[in-house]
């Protein structure tokens, strides 16, 4: 499938935020704010840009990049950042599997701001998404934003099914999230030893008896990864699943159900559930507005997610069982995520608000 951006050019893309909100002879707010990148590359193919995005950035906010890149690539991106950001390795002292969240813990515990916004390398805020999320944290304590790819090839728009349907049954799991640091602090961070990183610090939040804000209208554009990086991460994105048996259950039915279906020779049976599917993911694309960022063609990609979670559901349940967790880096996890706290005293102190209103 071809892109749907009006540009087809992810560098020419990412320069819009420059003119569409620097304006002429317009000095920029700077905002007291932090955002932290953890950052671990093997490659400098996107360097450029990313260094364009934090000179950007830098005008605005407060900006701390973790890196636990190697020696050389750290070397090369402390050159170039050299006035930008600040920029430092992952605290020795942290330990656990998961990389980026001990990135996460050594930049909130280095910021110099209150609220936090925590985002991966190819999340790309502008300057009225930072502001909604700044206001935001003044009366929550979590601000989870809605992503959107842009430009879109066709395994951006693939994906764009998943989003649509979390969107029209709740709210989506982006690549960033906002925090206060002191809450951040008091909970002590969350688990480092888990997969699914962004679930596992909004349970934390909440178990900690603090309040989210899920703004379905808070869009921040996110670039695509290239098609190669894609599909090796599918097992792995559904081994997340693991963590909310809701959806794993209705991942795992989707294969059983599908050859019931063709057994009993009812094509229109097929049919009206992939059409059910798509009228619910038109539900999360017409969302708070989300038919300015998520274009007509991608609700009709949610059946084709669908399928692709159900057989890759299956493939996740059999890594836990016979190798013991999912590859990560160089090692193995088996946690996706910790659950939910369900013990009374767990829940008198959660007290999760979800807002959706406009600050």
């Amino acid at each position: 499938m071809s892109s749907f951006s009006p540009t087809g050019d992810v560098r020419r893309a990412t320069r819009r935020w420059e003119v569409e909100h620097e304006g002429a002879g317009r000095s920029p707010v700077r905002l007291p704010m932090t955002y932290v990148l953890p950052l671990r590359w093997h490659t400098d193919t996107g360097l450029a840009e990313l260094t364009d995005y934090l000179r950007w950035l830098g005008h605005r906010v407060e900006v701390l990049v973790v890196d636990g890149s190697p020696p050389d690539l750290f070397a090369r991106h402390a050159q170039a950042w050299r006035g930008l950001v600040r920029h430092l390795p992952p605290d020795p002292s942290e330990r656990g599997l998961n990389g980026k969240v001990l990135g996460v813990h050594t930049g909130v515990r280095a910021a110099g701001n209150e609220h936090v916004v925590i985002a991966d390398d190819d999340v790309r805020y502008d300057e009225s998404a930072l502001t909604a999320a700044h206001r935001l944290l003044s009366r929550v304590d979590l601000v989870r934003p809605q992503n959107y790819f842009d430009p879109l090839p066709w395994h951006a728009w693939w994906d764009t099914g998943r989003t649509l349907l979390n969107r029209a049954l709740g709210a989506d799991y982006p690549g960033t999230l906002a925090v206060r640091r002191s809450t951040f602090l008091a909970m002590g961070g969350y688990d480092p030893n888990v997969l699914f990183e962004n679930l596992e610090l909004i349970r934390t939040v909440r178990a900690h008896g603090g309040t989210e804000a899920t703004p379905a209208w808070l869009y921040v554009r996110r670039l695509p990864p290239d098609a190669a990086h894609f599909r090796g991460q599918r097992v792995r994105q559904a081994y997340d699943d693991l963590a909310q048996p809701a959806r794993l259950l209705t991942a795992l039915a989707v294969l059983p159900a599908l050859a019931v279906a063709i057994a009993s020779r009812r094509p229109r049976l097929l049919l009206g559930a992939a059409a059910g599917v798509v009228a619910l993911a038109e539900t999360g694309r017409r969302r708070a507005g989300g038919t300015r960022v998520f274009p007509p063609a991608t609700a009709l990609a949610a059946p084709l997610w669908l399928l692709e979670r159900g057989v890759c559901g299956w493939l996740a349940v059999a890594q836990r069982l016979v190798l013991g967790g999912v590859s990560y880096g160089d090692t193995r996890i088996r946690r996706a995520a910790n659950r939910a706290p369900r013990n009374p005293r767990a829940r008198a102190i959660l007290h999760f608000r979800s807002r959706r209103d406009r600050p």
